[in-house]
């Protein structure tokens, strides 16, 4: 049974991009709020010229479970672990060095210097190594004086240098964060970097990190090919439900070449129970957000290899229609988020983020389908499929536990 078929690639991008906005304002489901549900609006975005980010992108980021503990054999055993877990061949493609990866001074020319005790083979040989995989090398710098951490310095005003330093050692990905900066407007800081890795020759995905504070989803798609929206996430239920809200906000910024960004991936860290994680992947995986697993995956327990490995939540996405989900009814605790897919399928989550069990419920007009659609709908994690469902789609839910579906017109 297969609800989904995930593939990988995509058409080429172009310079405007025309997209079907979800319109509800998650205020309840009735009356004019779902009238306007599945109205057509068209959002041309000007879009970063480097042709990446056609879909979310996938891979793992050392942040979220391993802060400034990391040195070259950790990097290249996770390219490993990408690999043999089956994760690679699935879609997840980058693995992102996060801060602490670099020397605190830069050489007598300038140019940033790998850490000599934790990268003695410097990042051009990991980056080498990350390619045979079949994989992609991420780094990370700050458009400030230092990075976060201040073990580091940043790339304010060493833009096109550090643009061809990472070009030359055959980084794929930039993270780009906002500590230790001189009170300029992140719309000053970040273009220049986005334009100094278009010089250095090389396609390198380019992923905003100035925690959503100046609204980047309004502005940042000719700049970057992902912007966050919130700050950091923590391993806590409060810290992912509040990420989700902030995110969905930005919903319609969102589409192929620049998407929205509630931080990276919590599942398999510890401070969360399955059903909170499994929430976590449907919601981040629905918003169309960058599936960036932050756990130690050399050493995941089979429940979190299930819960990242769902091919069919991940086609979610990375469907080629590339429309953000969003929260499309409210009632208390009990919610619906549901999204327009290729072929006229929808996608849907069903989510009680409430203390006790509860049913919850999406009618047709909640989700943007005439009230006579007759659709089989397939759940992503049952791996069972109803047929004929006529009006409405509900499902009784435990505490914190979703259930996730695509809908198919019949």
């Amino acid at each position: 049974m297969a609800c989904l078929s995930l593939h990988r690639g995509g058409s080429a991008m172009v310079a405007f991009v025309s997209i079907f906005l979800l319109l509800n304002d998650g205020s309840g489901g009735g009356g004019a709020a779902a009238a306007r549900l599945r109205t057509t609006s068209t959002l041309s975005r000007n879009l970063l010229a480097n042709g990446l980010g056609k879909t979310p992108p996938m891979g793992w980021n050392s942040w979220n479970h391993f802060h400034c503990q990391i040195e070259e054999k950790l990097i290249r055993e996770t390219a490993d672990a990408m690999v043999s877990s089956g994760l690679a061949a699935i879609g997840y493609e980058y693995i992102n060095l996060d801060d602490c990866w670099a020397e605190l001074n830069r050489d007598s020319q300038g140019n940033l210097v790998p850490k000599a005790s934790t990268f003695p083979s410097g990042i051009k040989a990991l980056a080498d190594y990350v390619h045979s995989k079949g994989l992609k090398l991420g780094i990370y710098s700050d458009a400030g004086t230092q990075t976060c951490s201040k073990t580091m310095p940043g790339s304010l005003g060493h833009e096109e240098q550090d643009a061809k330093t990472f070009a030359s050692w055959g980084i794929d990905y930039l993270k780009y964060d906002n500590c230790n900066n001189d009170g300029t407007s992140p719309k000053e800081r970040y273009p220049k970097m986005s334009q100094a890795l278009l010089n250095s020759g090389r396609s390198i995905f380019f992923s905003l990190c100035e925690w959503g504070e100046e609204d980047p989803a309004t502005w940042a798609a000719e700049i970057g090919n992902s912007w966050r929206t919130t700050g950091d996430i923590e391993d806590k239920w409060e810290s992912m439900t509040s990420r989700a809200d902030q995110n969905d906000k930005w919903a319609s910024y969102a589409g192929p070449g620049g998407w929205n960004d509630p931080d990276m991936l919590e599942v398999g860290n510890g401070g969360m129970t399955t059903e909170e994680y499994r929430a976590h992947f449907s919601i981040w995986a629905i918003a169309k957000a960058p599936l960036l697993i932050g756990c130690d995956i050399r050493a995941m327990d089979n429940v979190t290899l299930e819960l990242l490995s769902n091919e069919e939540v991940i086609a979610v996405s990375q469907d080629k229609l590339g429309v953000q989900g969003k929260k499309v009814k409210k009632d208390g605790d009990l919610e619906v988020w549901a999204g327009p897919l290729s072929d006229g399928k929808v996608a849907v989550v069903l989510w009680n983020r409430g203390p006790s069990n509860a049913k919850v419920s999406a009618n047709w007009s909640n989700i943007g389908l005439k009230s006579t659609t007759v659709v089989s709908a397939c759940d992503l994690w049952e791996q069972s499929t109803e047929s004929l469902v006529d009006g409405q789609l509900f499902a009784d839910l435990e505490s914190h536990a979703c259930r996730m579906y695509v809908l198919n017109p019949q």
